[in-house]
């Protein structure tokens, strides 16, 4: 009589079938994740030469920064309408371009930094401005590139 072999699960002597292992929460999101990473440092880049085309004044009302997060949600305004209501994305276009390369352009994070340094200058009704300004501007943003997109795409339809 043989013996089987002591990692074997039956008489056959074939080897016992590994446990079936975790996925890695990486191995589905690698891609995401690159895809995002690659847009946010385009986003940012281009932040970044906007920034030193139009230097901010300082004291001033930050110009440059208050144009990039109107113009970006403009712009995942009219992303949306076209990718959820026109065009079937490829599964990793708003990874890229909406989180990632429009995430990294627009720089809220920026924002709440200039209303500090706003307010410790002493310019704290320019601070105050550049707050509401800035939250107004980018929700009517992206309702009127919104609205816009939709209507354009309905004229071209008709």
């Amino acid at each position: 009589m043989t013996v089987p072999h002591p990692k074997s699960a039956d008489r056959t002597g074939f080897p016992a079938p590994e446990p079936a292992r975790e996925p890695s929460p990486w191995q589905g999101q690698g891609p995401v994740v690159a895809v995002v990473a690659l847009g946010g440092a385009l986003g940012a880049a281009a932040r970044y030469a906007a920034s030193l085309l139009w230097p901010a004044r300082a004291g001033g009302f930050p110009w440059t920064t208050f144009g990039i997060n109107v113009a970006g949600c403009a712009v995942i305004g009219v992303f949306m309408v076209v990718i959820t209501e026109v065009w079937a994305a490829h599964r990793l276009m708003r990874p890229f371009f909406g989180t990632g390369v429009l995430g990294g352009f627009t720089t809220f994070s920026t924002y709440a930094v200039e209303i500090q340094r706003l307010v410790d200058a002493g310019a704290a009704r320019i601070a105050l401005a550049y707050l509401f300004a800035t939250l107004a501007g980018a929700l009517a943003a992206v309702w009127l590139a919104m609205a816009a997109a939709r209507r354009l795409l309905a004229w071209r339809q008709r």
